[in-house]
């Protein structure tokens, strides 16, 4: 999924009325099967293994850079 596909994406939910949403990080064996089952999106930063950490960051990058899509800020550039 695209910076821009993200953004629509939390635009579109949030204009169905969704308030809050929740992000789950996978440990080293990824999310159980039942939780994946019960999202309503499933997101990835690519087939490779980041560390926990690190995918905080780049969540919380993409989540500032989809807001600023969203104002339409020059942060993005594509």
């Amino acid at each position: 999924m695209t910076s821009p596909d993200f953004a629509e994406t939390l635009e579109r939910q949030a204009g169905t009325g969704v308030r809050e949403a929740a992000f789950l990080i996978g440990g080293a064996d990824g999310l159980d099967p039942s939780l994946r089952e019960r999202a309503d999106l499933l997101l990835s930063f690519g087939c490779m293994v980041w560390p926990h950490r690190l995918v905080r960051v780049m969540l919380a990058e993409q989540l500032y850079r989809a807001a600023s899509i969203l104002a339409g800020s020059p942060y993005h550039r594509e």
